[in-house]
């Protein structure tokens, strides 16, 4: 009982963590791409557009805080059931709609809102069950 209680900690904390990079990585990204301007789907503006995206700060701490995502999925992976980190991950879609409207200035519409709530209830189902189902091989506890 309390190995399950520790699991389901370290893996809410590292759902948490999975969050919190991509939405940074993602409100960072957009913002980055927002600096350079639409690309031009033209051989130079492609190119243009490469090099503006290597040169931005604002794109490189971006990728970071997406790195930061992509290990910490890794990880929570690795210990719990994918159809248990996905959806509470899908959390972070209300967290990223939130964060847009402060941080973006994005017009969010009453559909898109209730959409939110639903997707929130659903991580809240997800949440009271166990994060593993499935029984870890022998080998990969030695």
């Amino acid at each position: 009982m309390a190995s399950e209680k520790r699991l389901r900690i370290k893996t809410l904390v590292m759902v948490l963590l999975m969050v919190v990079c991509a939405n940074a990585g993602d409100l960072l990204l957009k913002r980055g791409m927002a600096q350079i301007g639409a690309v031009e789907l033209t051989a130079h503006g492609i190119a243009q557009a490469f090099v503006q995206t290597v040169a931005s700060p604002t794109i490189w701490v971006a990728i970071s805080f997406l790195i930061g995502f992509m290990v910490s999925y890794m990880t929570v992976l690795s210990w719990a059931d994918y159809s248990y980190v996905m959806p509470a991950g899908a959390f972070g879609y209300a967290v990223l709609t939130f964060l847009a409207v402060i941080f973006l200035h994005e017009a969010v519409s009453p559909r898109r809102w209730v959409g939110v709530v639903l997707i929130c209830v659903g991580v809240l189902l997800v949440g009271q069950t166990k994060p593993r189902t499935t029984e870890v091989p022998s080998e990969a506890v030695a």
